[in-house]
């Protein structure tokens, strides 16, 4: 089976995280909390970098929320985005404040001095910049040039961003082009990678809640991550952003693009099943989030399927009457009451992993 070809880049650091080039894509998330809150943040924080986030970004709206950083960058034990919005001041505190990536648009900021400034702080630090592009807040000269938020048009608003950085010598940029519609996000990101080599930020913005935005995101960033196109992603769901990561790494192991977590697959069920996998499929992805190795793990109802499936996998279990076999590498190593078989396949995971 052939793998994707990804689009060449350039690469940038988001602290000790490489994006671009050769590195793998990067799973980011974005914190919900408010940022002033240091304690909700930080432990929201820590259980998206548990479910296996790589870059956080957190909304810098305000002034307790930017002397925050101070203690999330401290504490965070992954690399903090700072979100800014037009206020250039608050670009070189968060700098100053240990942030490992900027977000903010430089053409929004106001006078070319100011831009220099933050550029300069930039600079110093070793800080990127992000430049993110939402189809719902273009200027409105190009509004009016394009009619309504074209790819097109998403992409001209971004180079006039991509430019004033460039014509300051800077070029730690990440570019990102999000709309709440499917196809010009596709679109827009196909035309700015045939135009600069910079790393994409691809996500499908709005996408909506945990089931239905999952879905519009897989569709979206799928087409793209296949074309080659995308360095980081970040799924955008209403709802706990824990599930962004799920989702994310569902969309690159689907795609062979990430094998560092485990997969685990189920049986839709039907009349033949006498256990209740569902249950038995939740319980098991729920107590594996975050559990940072290459396995497969299948979870099957009945004999038909069930016994074939599971011994494809590195661990399995195939149900029977209220109870189910529990297998390793192929192999029958126990039968188990239904009540049992997920503490018990828990068991053999870990004691695996703990013996390396």
């Amino acid at each position: 089976m052939g793998k994707i070809k990804r689009r060449p880049t350039r690469v940038v650091y988001v602290g000790d995280v490489g994006i671009g080039g050769d590195n793998r894509i990067v799973i980011q998330s974005m914190t919900n909390t408010p940022t002033k809150d240091v304690s909700k943040t930080l432990n929201q924080i820590n259980k998206l970098y548990e479910s296996g986030c790589e870059i956080v970004r957190v909304a810098v709206p305000d002034d307790d929320s930017l002397y925050a950083l101070k203690d999330i960058c401290k504490n965070s034990p992954i690399p903090v985005v700072a979100d800014i919005h037009f206020n250039y001041k608050y670009a070189i505190k968060a700098i100053d404040f240990g942030i490992s990536k900027l977000r903010i648009n430089p053409g929004n900021i106001g006078e070319i001095w100011k831009v220099k400034e933050v550029v300069k702080a930039a600079k110093e630090k070793r800080v990127p910049i992000r430049i993110g592009v939402n189809a719902g807040s273009l200027e409105k000269d190009i509004l009016q040039k394009y009619g309504h938020p074209t790819p097109e048009a998403m992409v001209e608003s971004a180079l006039r961003h991509v430019q004033i950085l460039e014509d300051l010598d800077f070029y730690d940029i990440v570019i990102s082009l999000k709309a709440s519609d499917i196809l010009t996000t596709i679109e827009a990101y196909k035309l700015m990678a045939r135009k600069r080599d910079y790393p994409l930020h691809i996500g499908i913005t709005e996408a909506g809640t945990i089931f239905s935005g999952a879905v519009r995101s897989a569709v979206g960033l799928g087409i793209l991550l296949y074309e080659g196109i995308g360095d980081t992603i970040r799924v955008s769901l209403t709802g706990d952003p824990v599930e962004e990561i799920k989702t994310a790494f569902l969309i690159l192991e689907g795609l062979g693009l990430r094998e560092d977590f485990v997969r685990v697959i189920s049986c839709p069920t039907c009349a033949r099943a006498e256990i209740n996998v569902e249950d038995l499929a939740k319980k098991v992805e729920n107590a594996l989030i975050g559990f940072r190795k290459n396995l497969h793990v299948a979870v099957m109802g009945c004999a038909v399927n069930g016994p074939g499936e599971a011994r494809e996998a590195d661990y399995g279990i195939a149900g029977g009457k209220g109870e189910g076999l529990i297998f390793k590498k192929g192999k029958i190593i126990g039968k188990y009451k239904e009540g049992e078989l997920v503490e018990r396949l828990l068991e053999v995971i870990k004691k695996d992993k703990d013996n390396g």
